[in-house]
């Protein structure tokens, strides 16, 4: 459920929304680029995008095309930025979730000890 939340308030910032419109552009011109030069599937297209650009790189999908190998060239100069930044960003968006929701516990447990200690008084 925290997952969920932190996703649907992550959508509502203008910021990160356009970085999640720009990493979904950046894998979609990818995906169509290694289908049509490399003649793959759509998912594949897409799986090999997402493992190059997140320097992943587990060799199992190669380019064989020259165009396939320029492309890929210039892909990762342009693409490997925004998808590091799209990860660092919800890692930190998540991190900072997390530490309001425990700060926010924090507080009301302490109010809860304060007004238990009043009562008995």
């Amino acid at each position: 459920m925290f997952f969920l939340k932190t996703i649907l308030l992550f959508l509502q910032d203008e910021q990160y929304r356009d970085l999640l419109i720009t990493t979904a552009i950046i894998l979609l011109i990818g995906t169509v680029s290694y289908h049509y030069l490399e003649g793959w599937g759509y998912v594949d297209s897409l799986y090999f995008s997402m493992v190059t650009l997140t320097t992943i790189g587990y060799g199992d999908f190669t380019p064989q095309t020259d165009e396939g190998k320029i492309f890929t060239v210039l892909y990762i100069i342009v693409g490997i930025g925004v998808i590091l930044n799209f990860i660092n960003t919800i890692q930190q968006h998540y991190a900072k979730m997390k530490y309001n929701e425990k700060k926010h516990f924090l507080t009301s447990r302490k109010a809860e000890n304060s007004n238990h200690k009043k009562r008995e008084n």
